[in-house]
């Protein structure tokens, strides 16, 4: 156990979001989403594990050490629910929470349509799978950068 770190993140993951650089994105997503398929196209090249976390929680540990790119207008996204494109969910709106804290402002989750969200998650350095089991659980963060002191 480290001080300040959050237990969920474990050597493999911090390994990870230390590497990724800035514009970098890494998507968290549900029990459902094709991991392991998806993630052979990523820099990593394999799913990184969070299982029998919500999304929320997983997205709060992550933003707990990663800041979110502040050079683009969206830098999160949520999968827009088939058929509903603006529907928002239970679980988008635990993750759009955990997502305000970490920011300390209101920062909109982009909707992506199903398979673009696929798309665009196979170009992510990681895929991060929870063990979020209710549907469209699944969101992209753009890595931003640390300012000088």
């Amino acid at each position: 156990m480290l001080w300040g770190i959050d237990p969920l993140l474990d050597a493999e993951l911090l390994y990870a979001l230390r590497r990724m650089g800035h514009g970098d994105e890494i998507a968290v997503v549900d029990t459902n989403f094709p991991a392991a398929s998806v993630a052979m196209s990523t820099v990593i090249g394999e799913p990184i594990l969070m299982a029998g976390v919500s999304a929320a929680r997983a997205v709060e540990a992550i933003l707990s050490v990663m800041p979110l790119d502040t050079f683009v207008p969206d830098p999160a996204c949520r999968m827009e629910i088939v058929g509903d494109p603006n529907a928002v969910p239970p679980v988008q709106r635990e993750v759009q929470q955990a997502l305000d804290r970490a920011a300390s402002k209101h920062v909109p989750l982009q909707g992506v349509e199903r398979f673009a969200f696929y798309e665009r998650a196979k170009s992510a350095f990681a895929i991060v799978p929870t063990g979020e089991r209710r549907f469209y659980g699944c969101f992209i963060f753009k890595k931003g950068v640390v300012p000088p002191e």
